[in-house]
């Protein structure tokens, strides 16, 4: 899955890595290290722009809400259980489907935090018979320090509740598609602790290549079984994981500390 990642790229680096032809300043968020589902988030999407003559679409770099409302939902309460969408189902859902074939999006980041739980432990908990013990995050990253890729639908809500002029009165949502975890080993793998992602958690932000990105975000690309091509995971050895300060379990640290890579697990920590 993903829950929480890692955005510090202002967007001047942004519009360069993803050749962005518009964005607003006004826009512009802080550098986050600890990002949560209902935060602001950055999307880069190919669209016409709002009123233009020119009908084709533009790449844009936009700020929207992490956890996708459906444009049929009555009111956006069930957002925040839509940050993630499975690659293997997101083409039938009926939250996804419309979105997955006319609004696709990809949302930049440098990385994102998973915690482990050993199967075994999770077991217990499900038993009852252990309560469950403080896990061990670990941030993912590309290896070679480029930016991190991530699949994304985006969706536009409008709230009735409030007159057309209202400046909220359309929400821009989004989410994040997942696949399964890549079991082969990492690029680079801490010393002591898991040797795939697989082993930290069984699903895995989908992350885009850069020679996927003009595909993925073509809004002229409609087809389902054409656009279910794109959901392939990428080329395996990409990534490197390492642990991280629990700090980052609560929402509230945010800063680069949390990226600080940590000789090993914490103690009393998983792994």
């Amino acid at each position: 899955m993903c829950g929480r990642y890692a955005s510090s790229r202002g967007p001047e680096d942004l519009a360069g890595i993803f050749e962005i032809e518009k964005w607003e300043p006004e826009e512009a968020l802080a550098p986050d290290y600890n990002v949560a589902p209902t935060k602001e988030v950055y999307a880069v999407l190919d669209r016409p722009l709002k009123d233009a003559e020119d009908p084709r679409p533009v790449r844009q770099l936009r700020t929207l809400k992490w956890g996708l409302v459906p444009s049929w939902s009555k009111t956006p309460e069930g957002g925040a259980r839509m940050i993630n969408a499975r690659a293997e189902t997101v083409h039938e859902k009926p939250s996804y489907r419309r979105a997955f074939t006319s609004r696709r999006c990809v949302i930049p980041a440098d990385g994102y935090y998973e915690w482990v739980t050993a199967p075994e432990e999770r077991q217990l908990e499900v038993e009852g018979k252990k309560k469950r013990p403080r896990k061990q995050p670990y941030f993912v990253t590309p290896a070679d320090g480029s930016v991190f890729a991530m699949a994304g639908l985006y969706e536009f809500w409008r709230d009735k509740t409030l007159p057309d002029e209202h400046p909220l009165a359309w929400w821009v949502t989004c989410t994040v598609i997942t696949t399964e975890a890549e079991t082969a080993p990492l690029a680079v793998a801490p010393e002591e602790g898991p040797r795939s992602l697989a082993d930290i958690h069984p699903r895995m932000p989908l992350m885009l290549t850069p020679d996927r990105w003009d595909a993925w975000l073509d809004p002229s690309r409609t087809d389902v079984d054409d656009l279910r091509t794109l959901l392939e995971p990428p080329p395996h050895g990409l990534m490197r994981a390492f642990p991280v300060s629990t700090a980052v379990s609560n929402v509230r640290n945010n800063g680069p500390e949390l990226l600080k890579e940590l000789d090993g697990p914490e103690e009393g920590t998983l792994f």
